[in-house]
């Protein structure tokens, strides 16, 4: 357990409803950004590896763009061992300020970028050092965003407000993806690979422009403001998150693994899995992915709002033993599924049912459950610290680990196999994990310990 931190500050200010719902609104919108790119190159890796890699095949230029995913992700940690404590000293708002517009504005530039065939291996280099800058940006995104909605909402109300955020991810996938599979439809494949593939990066320009107004009308959060006020911020929040709460970051670190994993099993193999085990073509996969989002998104807020009643950690151990028990289910039933005259809808939909309703029971808990794992003098950096490791080992190198293992091996339940391991990691610290329903930040001075309870106990008291 991490040492005791200094006492927060027993002042406290509460802030009206329409500045809780702008808060909500531009920490989702810089989510939804991120995400955003994550969808554009999630739905058209192989016209990307082509563009930039000079892949000679489908399958090639699909690795390549995994490869390039996860050579960025790499970076991310950097970005939250910079921007994390500087979000604890500086403030949450100046920071997401910052990370909107390194984020948006390095996925624009990308659709400005000359191709492999105009300026060969310079186009490869170009677009990893852009990649790099978004995901140093990256490092300091969910971090703040969910620290920001989480000191912003009520405590009682914070599992539905910070489901939004996740809300805002599962938009800016929706987004990506839609607006990839609309240009395919609309210019054809030929034009795609010549030109239209900068059609989706350019359109980030002006999302980021929107959430970079947001969050410049937005004040920094309740808490941050009452440490400044009675002069407790840290002085050196980077020292000590390392020397007080490193316990609580491998915590995190374990428990988030089960996250990433997928996610981007999901969100980021499973259109190419569709494709190569399948044989599905054209625009189906995409068309089913964005299904499943679809589905997702109408569930996602009120199991939020359902873990304000009930809880946090029966959701999260509910979603540990799904993924235990239902990945190899889940995929012999799509591969059943592939029949002489076609697929069997139904079989499909069963299957990825099982992983998406597995994935979003985490979905709608994350930004309440691990804000509170942290006292406010740290927990913007602990958190994106924490956070950004296992997610800079985990998730943008799940696609291609997957891809590759299938690949060699030919066994296509690897991607199963894989969901099952990262669940066995991430029980541990779930079950270890306190019930934080309802307990209001200001208590928290340990991540394995908050100092206050309800003042009643749930259902009643957090039905809000």
């Amino acid at each position: 357990m991490a040492a005791p931190e200094t006492q927060e500050p027993h002042t406290e200010s509460t802030p009206e409803p329409k500045a809780v719902r702008k808060a909500v609104a531009g920490s989702a919108m810089g989510n939804c950004i991120e995400w955003y790119d994550f969808g554009v190159f999630g739905f058209m890796p192989a016209i990307l590896g082509q563009t930039f890699f000079n892949a000679g095949s489908t399958s090639e230029g699909a690795l390549a763009t995994f490869a390039l995913l996860a050579v960025t992700f790499v970076i991310r940690p950097f970005g939250s061992f910079v921007l994390g404590p500087l979000g604890d000293k500086l403030g949450r708002q100046k920071i997401l300020a910052l990370t909107v517009l390194l984020m948006s504005g390095s996925t624009f530039v990308i659709g400005l970028l000359p191709t492999w065939d105009q300026i060969g291996m310079w186009a490869a280099i170009f677009v990893i050092l852009l990649r790099g800058l978004q995901g140093f940006s990256a490092g300091g995104e969910y971090g703040g965003a969910a620290t920001f909605i989480a000191e912003y909402a009520p405590a009682k109300k914070r599992g539905f407000f910070g489901s939004w955020l996740e809300f805002g991810t599962l938009v800016g996938f929706f987004l990506g993806a839609s607006t990839v599979t609309l240009c395919t439809i609309i210019l054809g494949d030929e034009a795609m690979q010549a030109w239209g593939w900068r059609i989706p990066f350019l359109i980030a320009g002006p999302l980021g422009l929107v959430g970079l107004w947001l969050r410049t009308k937005v004040e920094d959060t309740p808490l941050f403001k009452d440490l400044a006020v009675e002069h407790k911020v840290a002085k050196s929040p980077l020292k000590e998150l390392l020397t007080t709460n490193w316990k609580s970051i491998l915590h995190l670190i374990g428990l988030v693994i089960l996250l990433n994993v997928g996610d981007w099993i999901l969100l980021g193999y499973i259109e190419t899995y569709l494709k190569d085990q399948l044989g599905l073509e054209g625009n189906v996969p995409l068309l089913i992915i964005m299904g499943v989002i679809l589905a997702m998104l109408i569930v996602i807020v009120p199991i939020g709002a359902l873990s304000d009643r009930i809880g946090r950690k029966p959701l999260l151990v509910a979603c540990c033993a799904g993924f235990l028990t239902l990945p190899i289910p889940a995929f012999s039933l799509m591969e059943s599924s592939k029949t002489e005259d076609g697929v069997n809808g139904l079989m499909l939909a069963g299957g990825l049912a099982m992983i998406g309703g597995c994935l979003v029971l985490f979905l709608a808990v994350v930004a309440s459950t691990l804000p509170a794992m942290f006292p406010t003098r740290v927990r913007y950096g602990a958190f994106s610290i924490g956070y950004n490791v296992s997610t800079a080992a985990f998730a943008g190198t799940a696609p291609y680990v997957v891809g590759s293992l299938v690949d060699a091996t030919g066994n296509t339940m690897w991607p199963a196999f894989y969901l099952m391991g990262a669940a066995a990691i991430a029980t541990v610290p779930v079950l270890l994990l306190p019930e934080t329903n309802g307990v209001s930040l200001r208590g928290v001075i340990s991540s394995r310990q908050p100092t206050t309870k309800p003042a009643t106990p749930p259902p009643a008291a957090v039905a809000g």
